[in-house]
């Protein structure tokens, strides 16, 4: 896919949809956001035998949160129409890791702990082709017809049989405007000298290594081994030569606001909130040449019980109700999946309902492309050599 003229259904798909989880997660050392008192819980419930209940393990601080009320205002109102009790755990902060968790129950057929699961599309992918999913009862999800076209077919799952986007994630780089006035859109200003030794980039290979091959002109869709190779090769030279001082995760944000970092490879929502929070002192950009789109998914374990499934398919359908996507896309500022959810977001903020971070416009669309998905000998040994590269 050269998708410098034109997006894939699924990049075009994932920017119906964006919300800052991993932004206001990587806030909470320094944005003053909801901070991780969020968190509903530190770890999954046994509860599969409670036909009342659904058990949702989401990323941290990825949905909208009362501070004072230490309450999900959504989630409440869920509970309180459908009589569902729903337990909320912020578990994820990796998807290799929260897939290591629970795949020996998986394999084993047992009980994970959860009827909702959020993985990334190329983790669902996998989640998938393991069989470790269960397919919808679509006459439980009417409002699965919500979803924007662009994102209603991916190749993972091509009829949505068995995942909705939860929100989209849009990466760029980000930056210290004190340091960088004149912004940072190619590599090379990236790169710039006054950033040496202050550049963290992404833990997620497929963006920190989807930004580098865009640079090099790398078609994402297309991307061989030996292209892969060579973005890694950079990376692993920038920081053998003292330029990138890490490769993190969720707390990249924290090097922003601590001043250790004044450039990144980073994540839209985060930034968002970085730069609404700090009077502007931080900014973001898609590249000139080009960025990396994807999604987090909703998804129903194979192991949930028939209780448990039929109640996780209620508070998907719940939260696929426009006026509700607005809601948590307010909160998150992500890209947002639910057709409808602009025009309730303009009752909301109006400001938000044109942000092209929540509601992409044409021109930033143009800009994004989803990174192929790789074979299971790929996910391997390109991750191998990424986790080398990074010193892991």
């Amino acid at each position: 896919m050269s998708k410098e003229s034109s997006l894939s259904p699924e990049a075009k798909s994932v920017l119906g949809a964006m919300v800052s989880r991993r932004g206001v997660l990587a806030g909470a050392g320094g944005l003053g956001a909801a901070g991780l008192l969020a968190a509903c819980g530190g770890g999954s419930s046994s509860s599969a035998g409670d036909k009342n209940t659904v058990r949702w393990g989401n990323w941290p601080l990825y949905l909208d949160f009362d501070s004072k009320t230490k309450k999900y205002p959504t989630l409440e109102k869920f509970s309180k129409e459908s009589g569902i009790t729903a337990k909320y755990f912020e578990d994820y902060n990796d998807n290799d890791e929260f897939f290591g968790k629970v795949q020996a129950q998986l394999k084993l057929g047992q009980d994970i702990g959860y009827d909702v699961v959020t993985p990334t599309d190329w983790m669902a992918a996998r989640w998938i082709r393991l069989g470790y999913t269960q397919k919808f009862d679509a006459a439980n999800i009417p409002n699965k017809v919500n979803i924007i076209d662009s994102l209603s077919s991916p190749s993972f799952d091509p009829k949505r049989e068995q995942s909705l986007t939860w929100q989209g994630i849009m990466s760029g780089f980000g930056w210290n405007v004190e340091k960088n006035p004149k912004g940072v859109h190619t590599l090379d200003e990236l790169f710039a000298p006054q950033n040496k030794g202050k550049i963290v980039v992404l833990s997620e290979m497929r963006d920190t290594i989807g930004i580098i091959a865009k640079a090099q002109g790398v078609n994402l869709q297309t991307i061989t081994e030996a292209q892969f190779m060579n973005a890694v090769d950079f990376m692993a030279k920038k920081i053998a030569d003292g330029w990138i001082r890490g490769v993190k995760g969720n707390d990249y944000a924290q090097d922003l606001t601590s001043g250790d970092a004044t450039a990144v490879i980073g994540w839209s929502g985060d930034m968002f909130i970085l730069k609404s929070e700090n009077e502007g002192k931080f900014d973001f950009a898609i590249p000139e040449s080009g960025s990396t789109i994807s999604g987090d998914n909703l998804m129903i374990p194979s192991t949930a019980t028939a209780d448990g499934k039929a109640n996780a398919e209620k508070l998907i359908n719940y939260y696929y109700e426009p006026a509700v996507a607005a809601e948590v896309a307010a909160y998150v500022n992500y890209v947002c999946p639910v057709n409808g959810a602009q025009a309730e977001m303009e009752k909301i903020d109006p400001k938000l309902a044109t942000s092209p971070f929540i509601f992409p416009d044409a021109a930033t669309s143009k800009k994004l492309s989803v990174f192929r998905s790789l074979t299971p000998a790929e996910e391997t040994s390109w991750g191998e050599a990424f986790q080398k590269a990074a010193g892991n």
